[in-house]
């Protein structure tokens, strides 16, 4: 398990929504910083944006959202020391950081709903990578 007190996580969104209003407040919640990198541009900049937030070591994850969530995980995933994962469901996002050491999370607003974006955002932020997968994860390249 990750440690859960007071992590800050880079955020943005191309599109405000229930989800990016939901994700928000359920960091807020659980005492998770939720740093705005990008809100209203487009999708590039967003997952950019978030991913050089996490890169830096400004954030410790990201969260990036788009209609679909597939640009801003092919953005984030551009810039050095970034695994940013699409993930629809509570159990990928968990295989994300387990298997991958993901630590950007992209979710589609299209899909997502605020509850079930809730159960990604909690099953990622409390997800360790798992040592057995270390080789794996290094042959991916460095975080």
């Amino acid at each position: 398990m990750v440690d859960l007190i007071s992590m800050r996580v880079a955020f943005g969104t191309d599109e405000e929504a229930c989800l990016t209003d939901a994700l928000c407040n359920a960091m807020a919640e659980s005492g998770h910083a939720c740093l705005w990198r990008a809100r209203g541009q487009e999708w590039p900049e967003v997952g950019r944006e978030v991913a050089l937030a996490v890169a830096s070591g400004e954030a410790e994850f990201g969260v990036a959202c788009c209609w679909t969530g597939t640009g801003v995980a092919i953005a984030a995933n551009k810039v050095d020391g970034i695994r940013a994962a699409l993930c629809a469901d509570a159990a990928t996002a968990q295989g994300a950081r387990r298997w991958n050491d993901a630590n950007v999370l992209a979710l589609s607003i299209r899909l997502t709903s605020p509850a079930v974006g809730k159960e990604i955002l909690e099953a990622f932020l409390s997800t360790a990578p798992d040592d057995a997968e270390a080789g794996r994860i290094a042959r991916i390249g460095p975080a």
